[in-house]
């Protein structure tokens, strides 16, 4: 809040800013950042719902509890933040800034929720595959844990055989973050510190959902105190079939990458940057994924595909379900997406009304730098230092074909 008088506000100062934004979204000032640890009295001050026009789409924005966190897991109030415009709904917890719920409407008008996840926060406590959560400090993998920086080593914690993924044990998508009501959305924060998961610096994170119509954008800003890598995305998994679909071989997939990254038996890249000509990770052209994945004898992708460089915003990827008309468009100023075929999931996950999730039942689009970018030095560069700033958008744009 940086409390100025905007002519219009009837001499109230302005309470809303937006981090994703140039400028503040009310008064076109430019906006601060969020309070680091806002105080409970200042959460109860703002409204429980919030209903702001932009660019000719309405939003509402409303705030729920949606649960008490374990005493094992350090206690605390998750809040559930409700973002509503005529074609889409979505669902987002403070905790893991999780993505539970995103309801869109197919060809016959009618709404599913197309993301799997849980009805309760006692499923998102226990061990799960990163269901619509914002993975890091580090997203996928770093080989054996291990970088070095500025002469000095690192070793972090190992959850993912012999390598870390994910941020760790105890990465972004288990904590609580401290959120902010926006006019058309929400924005949270935290502060990863010197040393969590073996990562060096303190690290502030900003990561702020807003809603226009029907594209979700999703912005990631960070500063640290001392030189660490840092890669965020979010981790939905989708099903444009409706969550509990048994499979998304109906679907149709794009993807707008000329190369891919091959990996090793534990999913590290080997460092060799592949052409897609002519191979089954060839998706410039609309394919049919079940048809797909039989004919060129695949078990499924878990793969980066290599997007052209630059911080400009570009089409990533494109995923549509003809049978109900649902589409989705990705556009990110990332360098790479990471499509993953939800190879793992074996349906011994129950989630939304007690429904098995089998493998292959949902997909995932995670935009991101390329993975083990550390320990490679033609990957893209993957550090963040002391007076820089992080700053990625993913746009998720949601139609009816």
């Amino acid at each position: 809040m940086h409390g100025v008088t905007p002519p219009s506000a009837g001499g109230q100062s302005c309470d809303f800013y937006d981090c994703s934004q140039e400028l503040c979204l009310l008064c076109s000032r430019p906006p601060l950042l969020p309070p680091e640890r806002p105080s409970l009295a200042g959460l109860q001050l703002l409204p429980a719902v919030l209903r702001a026009r932009f660019w000719g789409a309405m939003t509402e924005v409303k705030r729920e509890v949606f649960g008490q966190m374990p005493q094992e897991e350090r206690g605390g109030m998750v809040e559930k933040f409700i973002l509503k415009s005529d074609s889409v709904k979505v669902e987002i917890l403070s905790l893991g800034c999780i993505i539970a719920a995103l309801e869109m409407k197919g060809r016959d008008g009618e709404c599913s929720d197309v993301v799997l996840g849980f009805d309760t926060l006692e499923g998102y406590t226990r061990k799960h595959p990163f269901f619509g959560a914002v993975v890091g400090r580090v997203a996928n993998r770093i080989a054996k844990g291990r970088f070095t920086v500025d002469g000095k080593e690192y070793q972090l914690f190992l959850n993912n055989g012999p390598n870390s993924l994910h941020g760790g044990a105890r990465g972004f998508d288990k904590v609580l973050w401290s959120p902010q009501v926006l006019p058309n959305g929400v924005c949270f924060f935290r502060l990863s510190p010197d040393g969590e998961e073996g990562y060096p610096g303190d690290l502030k994170v900003w990561v702020t959902y807003t809603l226009s119509g029907r594209e979700l954008a999703i912005n990631y800003r960070a500063q640290t105190s001392k030189t660490t890598p840092i890669n965020l995305t979010n981790h939905a998994y989708f099903n444009l079939a409706g969550q509990g679909s048994r499979d998304i071989y109906d679907h149709e997939i794009s993807i707008e990458a000329d190369s891919y990254l091959p990996v090793d038996d534990t999913k590290i890249p080997t460092g060799e940057v592949a052409a897609v000509q002519g191979t089954g990770f060839d998706l410039r052209q609309p394919v049919i994924l079940g048809k797909h994945l039989q004919k060129f004898h695949l078990d499924g992708f878990d793969h980066n595909f290599c997007l052209p460089q630059g911080q400009a915003r570009r089409l990533a990827a494109r995923a549509c379900h003809p049978p109900t008309g649902r589409a989705m468009e990705v556009h990110t100023t990332q360098p790479g997406i990471q499509f993953y075929t939800g190879n793992n999931l074996d349906g011994s996950l129950k989630g939304k009304g007690a429904i098995a999730y089998p493998k292959h039942s949902a997909f995932c689009l995670e935009t991101q730098n390329w993975p083990d970018a550390i320990n490679k030095p033609h990957f893209p560069n993957t550090l963040l230092r002391p007076g820089e700033e992080y700053n990625h958008t993913t746009w998720l744009l949601f139609s009816t074909a």
